[in-house]
């Protein structure tokens, strides 16, 4: 069964920069997506960005696109989310997700999940 196994989460001042990191424990992974996703105290998970595994092509929220990024790595089986110019509203649970499509960024279209990494951002 397939692990997704985040790291690189902490704590960062705003205006600050942070790199996640969600490693793929399996080989070949059967999806062709790969997400992340953020889900803050009190409010509902919310998609951050997405990327196709292989081909690259990438889908970012608008209100995060030119501060987050979303890349791979693909020999060492590995998406990341490179954050920018951190805010105190970015804080949350970060978590990686495998989904079959990156069409959307919906939660409940994509079925692996990491167990999520906690980003704070302080003022």
């Amino acid at each position: 069964q397939v692990q997704l196994v985040e790291s690189g989460g902490g704590s960062v001042q705003a205006g600050g920069s942070l790199t996640l990191s969600c490693r793929i424990s399996v080989y070949p992974y059967d999806n062709n997506c790969m997400g992340w996703f953020r889900q803050a105290p009190g409010k509902e998970r919310e998609g951050v960005a997405a990327i196709w595994l292989g081909p690259g092509g990438t889908l970012v929220a608008d209100s995060l696109r030119g501060r987050f990024t979303i890349s791979q790595d693909n020999a060492k089986q590995t998406v990341y989310l490179q954050m920018n110019s951190l805010k105190v509203e970015d804080t949350a649970v970060y978590y990686c997700a495998g989904g079959r499509s990156c069409q959307s960024l919906v939660p409940g279209r994509f079925g692996d999940w990491g167990q999520g990494t906690q980003v704070t951002v302080s003022s």
